[in-house]
């Protein structure tokens, strides 16, 4: 991914927490020299040993997960909102552009399944249940039903080798044009307007 310097984030802190809160993200290995991808939601885990790992699962009847084992690196792209910025908000002639986030993780994969894929699976319900009024959990459904289920999916992990980060917010303008963008964009009725705005906001120069 090209990063500019002023768009470089390696703060490990901030990287992980764009992940898990925008887990949705795109995985993508290599098929005969070509590339395949699904979106799927990748969480971060931590393994017994400490590591921290790159954790999810594809239907069976993808047949991406034949490419895991035999993908010399694969990539993890994780995007958070994201918002066009107008050249009309700038003091100063300038051409149009977009504010946004990204981080890709590369990695080896490693099929797991049994209690490793079960318990992942545990965690994801747990993690986005919370939205329901009945909340379900993985322990709650039927064990027969829970292993007709797991047949018919693959379980990854993949290892995190290389991180790329690009915070693109705005970093190589002044902060008359900084500010500005900060108030167009707040101004906006839509969510991703304004949560580049607050993104911005909190890490003002």
């Amino acid at each position: 991914m090209y990063i500019p310097s002023y768009n470089l984030e390696k703060d490990w802190k901030e990287i992980s927490t764009v992940i898990r809160e925008n887990s949705f993200g795109m995985l993508i290995t290599a098929k005969n020299g070509h590339p395949v991808a699904t979106h799927i939601p990748i969480e971060l885990e931590t393994t017994e040993a400490g590591k921290t790992v790159l954790r999810g699962h594809v239907a069976r009847a993808n047949e991406q997960w034949k490419t895991f084992e035999t993908t010399e690196q694969a990539l993890a792209v994780f995007t958070a909102p994201h918002h066009y910025v107008s050249s009309s908000w700038y003091h100063q002639m300038s051409v149009p552009t977009w504010n946004y986030i990204a981080v890709h993780i590369y990695g080896k994969m490693k099929i797991v399944n049994d209690e490793s894929l079960k318990n992942s699976l545990r965690k994801l319900m747990d993690t986005y249940e919370v939205i329901s009024k009945n909340p379900q959990t993985l322990d709650g459904l039927p064990q027969d039903y829970v292993d007709k289920l797991m047949k018919g999916i693959v379980g990854f992990e993949m290892s995190i080798d290389k991180v790329e980060a690009r915070f693109k917010l705005s970093q190589n303008k002044d902060n008359t044009d900084y500010q500005r963008v900060i108030r167009e964009l707040k101004s906006l009725d839509d969510y991703n307007a304004k949560w580049v705005a607050e993104e911005m906001e909190r890490r003002e120069k």
